[in-house]
């Protein structure tokens, strides 16, 4: 018997590879969008939810991937098959030196050293002819994929849902394997860890370079879905929405990494549509964050700990029902 988490997940894939039968192009290209940022929430889940590591500039490696997938796919058609793993061995290499120099510090330095380093990432691309300045730079020809064209919906859909689920998959993978059960064992306890013999550093440093890897492989499908890349996606502005993304999703689990960035995803379209809003729909930032507040108030575990929360409730209200009344 499969368990019930191992349904939903697979579920939510069935109803996206199921979804572009019965969804319009514009449908198509939000939850494309979406798939991507769930690919770079679940980067981010793994130093975050798992690792315990704070990271503030995880966008750094997201741009990283979207400008090298414009800047080394130039010329000819180039093929997904090499620029992709390309661009994830320049974000990972890009992740690799600003963990070797920031996970010599914790707590709020090894945030705002990691924000200090998307600072850094996001001038060079913003200031220099390099990354194009404030105008950004365009894709001359989308990358292909066994003779399918990517600049097209429905092939970028489906290799966007097929790294999606990869990611999924191999982190899912990797935190059941003795990696991960050190990575989970340095989050509760690092000091705990280290006096039973594990050198705790090369963990945290191969966690921080494979998040950034990930977080490059959903640059690269950015890029190439909208064919221009700009110093916005660097910008810590990103890097603080995926830490709502997984904290509304619920910190600790690979599904709500996906919950999360669906969620976000829906409620800024739903607090942007002036249809519903009208002119308040300018205001969507509002109406947003105070959605989000009242939904990390009400729901500590987040959406996915919501099933949890919901049995601890009415096994409290049954055990109260149940105990004997206190004499009058």
């Amino acid at each position: 018997m499969h368990s019930p988490k191992f349904l939903f997940v697979a579920g939510v894939f069935a109803l996206l590879a199921a979804y572009p039968l019965a969804a319009g192009q514009f449908g198509i290209d939000l939850v494309t969008k979406t798939m991507i940022y769930a690919i770079l929430a679940l980067s981010l889940e793994l130093l975050v939810g798992t690792t315990g590591l704070v990271c503030f500039g995880q966008a750094a490696f997201f741009g990283t991937g979207a400008y090298a997938a414009v800047l080394l796919g130039r010329g000819d058609a180039a093929s997904a098959l090499w620029l992709l793993p390309l661009c994830m061995a320049v974000a990972g290499a890009y992740a690799l030196v600003v963990g070797a120099l920031s996970l010599r510090t914790r707590g709020v330095y090894f945030i705002m050293v990691t924000l200090a380093f998307a600072q850094m990432a996001f001038y060079v691309v913003h200031d220099t002819p390099l990354g194009g300045g404030t105008d950004g730079i365009y894709i001359e020809q989308s990358p292909t994929l066994l003779g399918l064209d990517l600049s097209r919906p429905l092939p970028m859909y489906g290799l966007t849902l097929a790294m999606l689920a990869a990611a999924f998959g191999f982190l899912a993978l990797l935190l059941r394997s003795r990696f991960g059960r050190a990575l989970a064992g340095v989050r509760v306890n690092e000091q705990r860890m280290r006096a039973a013999g594990f050198a705790t550093y090369p963990y945290k440093l191969a966690a921080f370079t494979l998040s950034g890897s990930i977080a490059g492989l959903a640059g690269f499908l950015f890029a190439v879905k909208d064919g221009l890349v700009n110093p916005e996606l660097m910008s810590w502005h990103l890097s603080g929405a995926l830490l709502v993304m997984i904290i509304l999703g619920g910190l600790g689990h690979l599904r709500g990494a996906l919950m999360g960035a669906f969620a976000f995803a829906l409620l800024q379209e739903l607090f942007q549509s002036e249809a519903i809003w009208g002119g308040f729909a300018k205001h969507w930032h509002l109406g947003l964050g105070l959605t989000i507040i009242l939904t990390v108030a009400l729901l500590p575990r987040g959406l996915a700990g919501l099933p949890q929360q919901w049995r601890d409730a009415l096994m409290g209200r049954q055990s109260r029902s149940r105990s004997p009344q206190a004499p009058v």
